[in-house]
């Protein structure tokens, strides 16, 4: 299955997302742990997908590559850096972008 992820990690699409932010998280792209910890992550990730797929007999449906962007609801994400901007001092006032 990790030669399989591999592979899956060249293409667009959520699995590329998934590897992408499991690289990060872990240390980032120079660090070989990092990177062979994503794969791990993705190719369980197939795995579950299979399952799914085999379980219910339903087709594949690719959540696409911008799905962990997408997924947040936009005000909650301002509020949240705006308290993380508030956590390191200034105050922060928010007024609507001009027209």
């Amino acid at each position: 299955m990790v030669e399989a992820a591999w592979s899956a990690v060249r293409h667009t699409g959520y699995l590329r997302s998934l590897y992408h932010r499991h690289v990060m998280k872990n240390g980032g792209y120079r660090s070989g742990v990092a990177k062979n910890k994503a794969i791990v992550t993705v190719a369980h990730a197939m795995i579950v997908i299979i399952w799914h797929v085999l379980a219910t007999s339903t087709l594949y449906h690719e959540l696409g590559e911008d799905y962990f962007t997408t997924r947040k609801d936009p005000e909650k994400e301002a509020q949240r850096l705006i308290a993380k901007l508030q956590a390191l001092g200034p105050k922060v006032t928010v007024e609507p972008a001009a027209a």
